[in-house]
Order: structure tokens, then C-alpha cells, then sequence
């Protein structure tokens, strides 16, 4: 094999509860972890040395502060290969809390060890990914997940029914630390519906929709929506063009809104794409 190409699909959390903050800096996390339709494209081509990244798309760096390059080089590092030539096309909108940069980290390693035969499991190339982003393990399995520790704790669940996504990214990103330090310093009162993750957990088992539906939540989502009160706009906005429900995700600021079907979500999509160009419509997988 000379030349592999793969997608790199990103994610949403159906729910998000946040544990408490860890002596390491971190969070422990209790959080269902869903692969969306929407994906980046990484090419994988041998070369005679070193790493070369070239991408196109979305701008996005094309060095070691690009996370498809670091998986790169710490496949390079820990069992040797030549060289690697990625080319990345970019559509996950950055910094949306969609685990885009993960997402692009997880396909390299696949496709790194691929593309040279290195010969790892799927849980060897998760592990590698925990030292790279707390959702590059996530995204190395894909499908339906229950995520604890930081996220990289992974138990796999049955597969969703299809659920028509509307994805709205504001034009501003936000500090994951900045939510995590104000999720710290107390939530304050909202009127947000919290995640009911052991509901959840029991719907998706039971392939029920409504009861997945009305589990959905987000503990993070008071924080960022008081820091950034465009985001409770985009949520309030999608509820009132038609979504079922609208849940930030991750840490912020895209916020996704379920629709009946994938000809509402297309007109939801079109009401809301000249206030904020980066809407998509996917699906679950």
C-alpha cells in the first residue's frame, strides 16, 4: 500500500457531565460521545523522510501545532518510519467543541499505522491518542460511546437511531480552559435542562429516539452560554425554526439541533445560514 485516504468524522456529546476537577488539571467526565457525517479528509502517501502536512480547506496550521501532525511524529518517534506525506482537507469547523483537530489526529493514527505496518490495535492506537487530546481516543473507535476519566475511558454502546443534526458555529471560538475555570468557580442558576445520562444510556440500549431525545444535555452549557450569550441566541433560534431539541457542543460555542427528518433540517439549515455561514446539516452514524 502506497497511498491510503481516509475520513476523519467528528463528534457530538449526547450528554456531558462534568465530575469534578482532577489533581492533574483535568476534569473527570462522564459524557456519551456520538460520530457525526461531518468529516475531514486525510491523505496518507510514503515519503523519504520527515513529515509533510499540505492542507486545503478551513486554514488550520501545517506544523507541530496541528494535531495530525503530532500523531505523525509520535508514531515516527515510538516505532520508526521513513517519512509520511498527509494531505489534510479541512471542513469540521475549528474550535466548535465538533473534536475536529482530534478527529484529524485519530485518522492519522490509522492511517499512519496502515499505510508502514506497524501492526497496532485499536486500542494500542487509542492509547497512543490519549497522550495526544482527551477525544482522540474517541475518535480512533467511533460509533456510540460512553467516555469517563478525561474521555479516554471508553465503553462502546449499540449504534443510534439516524439523527438529523443542524450544526451552527458562531463566528468567535472559545478557551476550553476559560468554561472549565468558570464551571469551577459555579455554574450560577440557569433554567437549562441537566443531561440524564443513566436515561440515556437506557434508551440508546433500547434503540428508543424520544427517550434519547429528551436525555440530551450538556453541563457546561450554563458556563459557556453566560460567557458567550450568542450561544443561548443560536440555541433559542434553532428551537424556534423547528429543532427538537439544542445542545452545545463539547465546550463550545457550535451548538447541534436535532431535526424530525433531513428535509427539515435542510430548511432549518437555510433560515439560519445568513446570520451564521458555518451551519451544516449531517446526521449520526
Amino acid at each position: 500500500m502506497d497511498v491510503l485516504t481516509l475520513p476523519a468524522y467528528g463528534k457530538i456529546n449526547l450528554t456531558l457531565k462534568v465530575l469534578g476537577r482532577r489533581s492533574d488539571g483535568y476534569h473527570n467526565l462522564s459524557t456519551i460521545f456520538q460520530s457525526i457525517a461531518l468529516a475531514d479528509r486525510l491523505t496518507f502517501s510514503r515519503c523519504r523522510e520527515g513529515i509533510r502536512l499540505e492542507t486545503s480547506g478551513l486554514p488550520v496550521p501545517q506544523g507541530p501545532e496541528n494535531l495530525a501532525y503530532r500523531a505523525a511524529a509520535r508514531l515516527q518517534s515510538r516505532y520508526g518510519f521513513p517519512g509520511v506525506r498527509i494531505t489534510l482537507k479541512k471542513q469540521i469547523p475549528l474550535a466548535a467543541g465538533l473534536a475536529g483537530g482530534s478527529a484529524d489526529a485519530a485518522a492519522t493514527l490509522i492511517g499512519v499505522n496502515a499505510l508502514f505496518n506497524l501492526g497496532l490495535t485499536p486500542g494500542q492506537l487509542a492509547r497512543e491518542g490519549a497522550a495526544l487530546g482527551s477525544d482522540v481516543p474517541f475518535c480512533v473507535i467511533g460509533g456510540t460511546a460512553l467516555g469517563r476519566g478525561r474521555g479516554e475511558e471508553l465503553s462502546l454502546l449499540p449504534p443510534l437511531p439516524t439523527l438529523w443534526l443542524v450544526l451552527v458555529k458562531p463566528s468567535f471560538g472559545v478557551s476550553t480552559a476559560a468554561v472549565y475555570r468558570g464551571w469551577d468557580a459555579g455554574p450560577g442558576q440557569t433554567t437549562m435542562e441537566a443531561p440524564d445520562e443513566e436515561r440515556a444510556l437506557e434508551a440508546i440500549r433500547r434503540g428508543d429516539r424520544a427517550g434519547i431525545m429528551a436525555s440530551l444535555g450538556n453541563d457546561l452549557e450554563a458556563v459557556t452560554c453566560r460567557l458567550y450569550p450568542e450561544v443561548m441566541a443560536i440555541k433559542m433560534r434553532l428551537l424556534a425554526e423547528g429543532a427538537e431539541r439544542a445542545v452545545m457542543c463539547g465546550s463550545g460555542p457550535a451548538v447541534f439541533g436535532v431535526a424530525a427528518d433531513g428535509e427539515t433540517a435542510r430548511r432549518i439549515a437555510s433560515r439560519l445560514q445568513e446570520t451564521y455561514p458555518e451551519t451544516i446539516v449531517t446526521r449520526t452514524l
